[in-house]
């Protein structure tokens, strides 16, 4: 059964997409820790993230690099924070968060709750840089 980032991918049910060539996406996490929050992840579908081929991680990184540039430009914020956990999902992904103070990053804080407005507002703003 396919995950629910490779039904993103397959454009099966709708993202908020920031970034996409053939190898990767990024799209905005729809539960965010702060606004801006992006996910980013291969389109071939690896579990655990160390389990991905290695040109395939790097170019992952590469990706992840030049979104954050982008969320970066979007949002006032000290720097965009990386990480990866990879429990809620079984598809490879690093989360990327614009953060002003470590605890931007704290994934046991409540979530945003954005209408769709906002999350077409914080892409288009993202997209545009």
């Amino acid at each position: 059964m396919s995950s629910v980032f490779t039904k993103i991918i397959n454009r099966e049910i709708p993202a908020y997409i920031i970034a996409e060539d053939e190898k990767y996406i990024a799209f905005l996490d729809v539960s965010p820790l702060q606004k801006g929050h992006t996910l980013v992840i291969p389109k071939h579908e690896t579990d655990f993230i160390f389990d991905v081929d290695d040109d395939e991680l790097s170019g992952l990184i590469l990706f992840s690099k030049a979104v954050a540039k982008k969320i970066n430009s979007a949002f006032d914020c000290n720097r965009v924070g990386m990480t990866v956990i990879g429990l809620e999902v079984p598809h490879a992904h690093i989360h990327l968060i614009p953060i002003n103070k470590m605890e931007d990053m704290m994934f046991n804080q409540t979530k945003l709750k954005l209408s769709k407005q906002e999350f077409l507002e914080i892409q288009s703003k993202i997209v545009k840089q």
